[in-house]
């Protein structure tokens, strides 16, 4: 999926607010009391989380426009594949996944049929439906990328990592130049317990594609994880700065922030992930959380332009060494299965 992006830069964040300054005392304190919380992070759900931090798939899974499904019962045999696909443009994904049940069992040769009716039931929920039409579909057709890396994401929901690594290495294999490849293969070795690995698929996928913002997002929370908040910023600078209106993105930055004492450019961020998405409930605590802090007059205001430009020139350095020396990927040591 492609997407249009900017590349105006966003102006030094660090503002004065005319607010009585707390204790450091105090700050120390209640930022020791959310530290658990910030840390969190689940890659599971495309909803923001319980923590502080939040992970999302790189491809989101929306939910059905509505609980009701059309009645197997009540669809025609000779449904067509653009009936079917015209319910799962329309977001009804359960009578997608309906239609397309139907689909193949007349044109059980066609694997577009069983890939469209695996994508219909894992956007409907249905994980284990979707799982084996992936698995016919590669099975009539080895060679779908596609197809591999949206069975690995289904795995992943299953819980099943090692499983989705087998799927994703297939499609690096088959698209050495595929940036959403690597990019899942940082979620699969992220969820295998294998951070640093995952940081150096997600650099491979930058710098095959410089504007991937997910895989910015995704290293970042790993190098929140670890407690590299520093080390964070840059990644997340430039992510908002090519995606300014995601309130996932402006949280994480938010959250980086928080950590490295830049409070007035935390309030900032996490008051455009509010006014990106007015349901953003943890963003809203945030918000809350750190109006009235002021950064220490020894703190160093931040620079988000100059954090997302040396980002910038990292994942340019990255590209001119070439993806594979600067991952710690090695896709030829897994065996991938026969579909």
């Amino acid at each position: 999926m492609s997407h249009t992006t900017s590349s105006t830069r966003p102006n030094r964040v660090a503002e004065t607010f005319d607010r009585p300054r707390r204790s450091p005392f105090v700050i120390a304190a209640i930022v020791s009391l959310i530290v658990a919380a910030l840390v969190a992070c689940n890659v599971k759900s495309d909803k923001h989380t319980d923590s502080g931090v939040v992970t999302r798939p790189d491809t989101a899974v929306p939910q059905p426009a509505s609980d009701s499904a059309t009645p197997a019962s009540t669809i025609p045999q000779n449904v067509s594949f653009e009936t079917a696909d015209s319910a799962y443009q329309q977001h009804r994904y359960q009578d997608a996944s309906a239609m397309f049940t139907v689909y193949v069992q007349r044109r059980p040769n066609n694997p577009w049929g069983h890939y469209m009716l695996g994508l219909s039931a894992w956007k409907a929920g249905q994980l284990d439906v979707a799982r084996t039409a992936f698995e016919r579909s590669l099975a009539l057709d080895s060679g779908q990328v596609k197809t591999y890396l949206n069975l690995g994401r289904v795995l992943l929901e299953q819980d099943k990592p090692r499983e989705a690594l087998e799927r994703v290495t297939a499609a690096t294999q088959i698209d050495a130049t595929s940036a959403e490849a690597f990019r899942m293969m940082g979620r699969v070795q992220s969820a295998l317990g294998q951070p640093d690995s995952a940081i150096g698929s997600y650099r491979v996928a930058l710098s095959l594609d410089e504007n991937d913002v997910w895989s910015m997002n995704n290293m970042a929370l790993l190098l929140i994880q670890q407690e590299r908040y520093d080390d964070a910023l840059p990644a997340l600078a430039r992510a908002v700065e090519i995606r300014a209106g995601s309130p996932v993105f402006q949280n994480n930055l938010g959250v980086a922030l928080e950590r490295t004492g830049h409070f007035l450019a935390a309030q900032e961020a996490y008051a455009a992930a509010v006014a990106a998405d007015s349901t953003y409930v943890k963003a809203q605590t945030s918000l809350s959380r750190v109006t009235g802090l002021e950064d220490d007059p020894s703190t160093t205001p931040v620079d988000l332009a100059a954090l997302a430009q040396k980002f910038e020139l990292d994942v340019a350095t990255w590209k001119a060494e070439g993806p594979m020396k600067v991952g710690v990927v090695k896709p030829d040591s897994v065996t991938v299965p026969k579909p």
